[in-house]
Order: structure tokens, then C-alpha cells, then sequence
């Protein structure tokens, strides 16, 4: 009877357990229901809300660019026939849609299509020896496909020598080109239409003047001066940081560098007249987040200055541009491109009350790096620029410049730049990757360097600021201790052998070091040069010559006259460069340099 009833109430608690299990369920349901109801509910709101950005976008932004300058197709193919959007919106990790391309902060890039409407610029940098053997390399790379010139100087020019001035003579040509007078940039870009090609110049002690003879020349040839194209870098502050082809004090410097930005606001409103570099910075030993860093600084302070000087930044703020330098860690040099032009558009509107969409925007010339390049199997160079270009082009540089395989050993050869130039055009014209617009953006992995870079830019930004900006942290050695001190950190990761050089410290070839042919100055030309420039000096008017550089240094000592102007009129009377960087020597001094160590 027991037993029975036992059995009895087993039979029904198991009803009950049943029941309430059935129960449960039923609860359960109901909650994974509500769940996948509310994250379709939310996927729809992510669609709903890219359709409407993306809308927005094609009507504001799109149109008006693709009025101004269509792709260069209708549609874009793989090699298997799938169509390349154009570019594709996506979700950051924690959930925010981020910018679109040529909308701020411009983290995807500065213009909604990108390579698709047109390359970057191919700028190989060049120059050496005299005004007509780089005249004949300008002509041999532009016919082999080049679409911008870059245009190295001799240490002489970069320091304000004349070519004859005994202390020029062992370095003249051998860096870069000689130039003196007026008459060397005719002879330069001599056949050379100035109308269809834009020029980059990398000078800076003596920009105003190197300009004011490609301002002159320009003129010459018809071109007036509001349709010459190019850049000249103009960024003194680096030079004291980390490159040292400085002249005068910083303070004179930077009223030089002010000048040169009022000049191309009115009289050169094509022209970029300041390249803020991050390139010599990390030559120098910085790292990627340093070299970002350390040129917004840099930016910040020319900007600042140009304000004051009564400019608007809506107006110059459009030809700030920027110049870094691309090295082997692939994913990080991408991310710092996309971080640096997010930074610079924050800084543009909020701290300096930009309005101007084009004013906001980081354009920038890339160049693979020199110190990564060795002499050790100098052929394996080759391949460590074609991943650094592709890093570049991925980050979306507007112009890029790939070093030549044997320049750990001289300046380049003909057949070595060529080699260089073909590395961009095969990576424009073969791999597809300038078919869409940021194609690494959403990348979990570019999208937390991006953020990671970004933050401590910003920190390098505030400690800079506290110091008093960029010119006073470089006098006070700041910038320099951190160069130096990553320079040293890095050095001692290689000779550890945590970081791997292909050639140095592993993997070196057992029979010797590769043999190359390279390239040979022509002393003979030099000298040729330097008896040319002693012909000029006699032949010209002497009075002329006099008289302007006499009211050049008067200009020069009341602090107050925009030199641009004097310094045109000095080279219209054929004055030399040394000439008249010699004035200014005479009022301000040659600088000597900081002590910090």
C-alpha cells in the first residue's frame, strides 16, 4: 500500500517537473525571441541610418566632387568581374558609423573618390651637380611617366653659400643641385612647361629665395604666378629639431617662414607654401606616433604665427601640407596617415575655428624611407619600397616618392630610379588598390591602431602645449631628448636581434655583399659651374646689385616688411642667393645650435 502510494507521487512530481521544464521553456522562448527581434530591429536602424548618411553624403559631397573631377571609369571590375564599390560603410567596433571619404574628420580620406578619379602624384625626388644635368634627369623622368618633380639642393644652397665661397666646394652638386642665380632655375626647368607641372621644392633656410627665383622664371615663361603648382617645404622648425640646415635664430627663421605663407596667400594662391615634415623627424630616430605627433606640433605653431600675422585660416589653412615618411611596419604606417589627418581636422576647427571643409584637411606627401634602406644586399631595398609605397597609397597620400635601391650607397643612377618609378606605376596600374576608396577601413586591426596612434598623438599635443608650443620645446630640447631617446631604444632592438633585418642581422649572404653600380658625380661640371658663377658676377650691373641688397637689409632690419618682396627684387638684379643671405647673416647672425646633452 506504501509502495503504491510512493509510486503515486513519483508519477504526479514528475507531471509537475514536466510541467514546469514545458514552463520554462516557454519563458525561454519568449526571451531569445525578444532578443533576435531586437537585434534584427537594430540591424534595420544600422541600415536604415548608413542608407540616410550615405544619401546625405552623395548629395553634399559626391556630386559636387565628381562634378569638379570624374573617376576614371563609370564602373570598376576585379579581374574576375565583381564589381569595386566605391568605397564601404561600416560600423566601427563600439558601434559608431564612421566618417565617409572627404568628410571630417576626413579619418578615410580628404576626397570622396580618391584614386579613383585620379592618382596620387608621382614625385620622384631628384636633383644633383649642375642646373642642366638635373635639367636632363627632370626630362628623362618625366618621360618615363613621372607626373610631378621634386627638386633636391646641394648643402651649399640649403645653407645660404654661394657654389664659388671656399667653404662650398667640397659639398657642391653632391647632395642635390647647385643653385645660385636666377639664371640656374631658368637653366633647370629649361623646355620644361611650369604651366602643366607642379614642383615641389625641399628648402628651407633659404625657401624665400629659391622661391623667388621659381616665381621670376614662372613669369618668363607666361605662367603667371597664381597658376604655378607646387610646394615649398619651408619648415625651419624641423631643421632645429632634427636635420640642422638652419641659418639665422628661430626667431628670425620664423618670421621668414610667416612671410613665405602671407606671399603665396596673395600672389600664389596654387602654391602650398609650407610642407610641415614628420619625414626628417623620424630619419632622425622617431617613431611612428613621435613623427605624427612632433609635425602637428609643428603645424600648430606655423598656424598660430600666420594668425597673427592677420591671415585667415579658412584661407592659407587650404596649402598647409604635410610630408612623412612611410617605414616597414606596414599596418602601423597606414593607421598613422588616418590618424594624422583626424587630429589635424580637430585642431583646424576647433582650436583655430576653421570653416572651411578644405582648410580641415591633412594633405600629405609621402616618401619611403631612407634609414630603413642598407648596403648590405642593396637589392632587397626594392622590396622593402614597394611595401612601404603600398603603405603610403593605403593610407592615401596625395603624391609619393619611392627611394631608389642603391641610395644607402650614393644618389641614385639612372636605371636605379627608373626601377623606383616603375614600383609606383606598377602598384598604380597592376594591384587594384586605388579601385576603392580606403580599402583597409573596418579592419578591427587598422581601426585600433587608428584609435591607438590617435590618443597618444593627442598626449604628445598637451605636453608640447604645456611646454609653450613647438618652437619652445625644441629650445628647451624636448623634442630632441625624445628623438634621441627612441632613436637609442630602437638601435638596441636591432642589435638584439628582436628586430630582424633581412641582409644586416640575419639572413646575410655568406659570399659578400652584392655588387652594384653606382652613380659618379661629374667634378668637371662643377667646376664648369663655379666658373660660370664667377662669369655672372662680372658681367652683371654692380650698381643694381648694390642698391637692392642695401634695401633689402633695410627691410630687413625694421622686422616689420614681408621680405618676399625685396628678395625678388635682389634676383631681378641678378643678385646671388649667398648674396643675399649674407644680409641677413649680417643683421641676426649665424645660429649655432643648441646645447642639451
Amino acid at each position: 500500500m506504501a509502495m503504491r502510494k510512493e509510486k503515486g507521487l513519483r508519477k504526479e512530481g514528475a507531471k509537475i517537473a514536466k510541467g514546469r521544464s514545458r514552463t520554462k521553456s516557454r519563458h525561454s522562448d519568449k526571451k531569445d525571441t525578444a532578443k533576435k527581434n531586437s537585434s534584427q530591429i537594430h540591424s534595420v536602424d544600422k541600415k536604415e541610418l548608413i542608407q540616410r548618411k550615405l544619401k546625405e553624403w552623395e548629395e553634399n559631397v559626391l556630386k559636387k566632387s565628381l562634378e569638379r573631377m570624374p573617376e576614371r571609369q563609370e564602373r570598376f571590375y576585379t579581374t574576375s568581374g565583381i564589381e569595386i564599390p566605391r568605397f564601404l560603410p561600416y560600423y566601427e567596433p563600439e558601434g559608431g558609423l564612421l566618417s565617409f571619404p572627404g568628410e571630417f574628420p576626413f579619418t578615410r580620406g580628404v576626397q570622396p573618390t580618391m584614386y579613383r578619379a585620379r592618382y596620387w602624384t608621382m614625385r620622384q625626388y631628384s636633383g644633383f651637380g649642375t642646373p642642366e644635368e638635373t635639367n636632363e634627369r627632370f626630362k628623362f623622368l618625366l618621360k618615363e611617366g613621372q607626373t610631378g618633380l621634386s627638386m633636391a639642393f646641394d648643402l651649399p644652397t640649403q645653407m645660404g653659400y654661394d657654389s664659388s665661397d671656399e667653404v662650398a666646394y667640397p659639398e657642391v652638386g653632391k647632395v642635390g643641385v647647385a643653385i645660385d642665380t636666377v639664371e640656374d632655375m631658368r637653366v633647370v626647368f629649361r623646355d620644361i612647361p611650369l604651366s602643366k607641372v607642379s614642383v615641389s621644392f625641399t628648402i628651407n633656410a633659404t625657401a624665400p629665395i629659391i622661391l623667388g627665383m621659381f616665381y621670376l622664371v614662372g613669369q618668363e615663361q607666361g605662367v603667371s604666378p597664381s597658376q604655378l603648382r607646387g610646394t615649398v617645404q619651408n619648415d625651419i622648425l624641423k631643421e632645429f629639431a632634427a636635420r640642422g640646415t638652419y641659418i639665422y635664430p628661430p626667431d628670425f627663421s620664423m618670421k621668414l617662414v610667416i612671410d613665405v605663407i602671407e606671399f603665396c596667400a596673395k600672389e600664389m594662391k596654387e602654391f602650398n607654401p609650407i610642407s610641415v615634415s614628420g619625414y626628417h623627424i623620424r630619419e632622425a630616430g622617431a617613431t611612428a606616433v613621435q613623427e605624427c605627433a612632433f609635425a602637428i606640433c609643428s603645424g600648430i605653431e606655423y598656424v598660430s604665427r600666420a594668425i597673427e600675422r592677420g591671415l585667415s585660416p579658412d584661407d592659407f589653412g587650404k596649402r598647409i601640407t604635410f610630408f612623412f615618411s612611410v617605414h616597414n611596419n606596414f599596418f602601423e604606417e597606414i593607421a598613422k596617415f588616418r590618424a594624422a589627418r583626424r587630429v589635424w581636422s580637430k585642431i583646424m576647427r576647433d582650436r583655430f575655428g576653421a570653416k572651411n571643409p578644405e582648410a580641415m584637411k591633412l594633405k600629405f606627401h609621402a616618401q619611403t624611407s631612407g634609414v630603413t634602406l642598407v648596403a648590405q644586399e642593396p637589392i632587397n631595398n626594392i622590396v622593402r619600397v614597394a611595401y612601404q609605397a603600398m603603405a603610403a597609397a593605403l593610407g592615401g597620400a596625395q603624391s609619393i616618392h619611392t627611394n631608389s635601391y642603391d641610395e644607402a650607397l650614393a644618389l641614385p643612377t639612372d636605371e636605379s630610379v627608373k626601377i623606383a618609378l616603375r614600383t609606383q606605376q606598377i602598384l598604380a596600374y597592376e594591384t587594384f588598390i586605388a579601385d576603392t576608396v580606403d580599402p583597409l577601413g573596418g579592419s578591427y586591426y587598422v581601426e585600433y591602431l587608428t584609435d591607438e596612434i590617435e590618443k597618444r598623438v593627442w598626449d604628445y599635443i598637451k605636453k608640447v602645449d604645456e611646454l609653450g608650443g613647438m618652437k619652445k620645446a625644441v629650445e628647451v630640447g624636448f623634442i630632441q631628448r625624445e628623438i634621441a631617446r627612441s632613436s637609442w631604444e630602437y638601435q638596441k632592438l636591432v642589435e638584439e636581434k628582436k628586430i630582424l633585418i633581412v641582409g644586416v642581422n640575419s639572413f646575410r649572404e655568406s659570399n659578400g655583399a652584392q655588387k652594384v653600380k653606382i652613380f659618379r658625380l661629374n667634378e668637371e661640371a662643377v667646376r664648369r659651374k663655379i666658373e660660370q658663377l664667377m662669369r655672372f658676377k662680372k658681367e652683371r650691373d654692380e650698381q643694381a646689385v648694390v642698391s637692392s641688397l642695401r634695401r633689402l637689409e633695410d627691410y630687413a632690419r625694421d622686422g616689420k616688411t614681408n621680405l618676399m618682396y625685396p628678395i625678388i627684387e635682389c634676383l631681378k638684379a641678378n643678385c646671388t642667393l649667398g648674396e643675399i643671405s649674407r644680409v641677413f647673416e649680417k643683421i641676426y647672425g649665424r645660429f649655432k645650435g643648441f646645447t642639451f646633452f
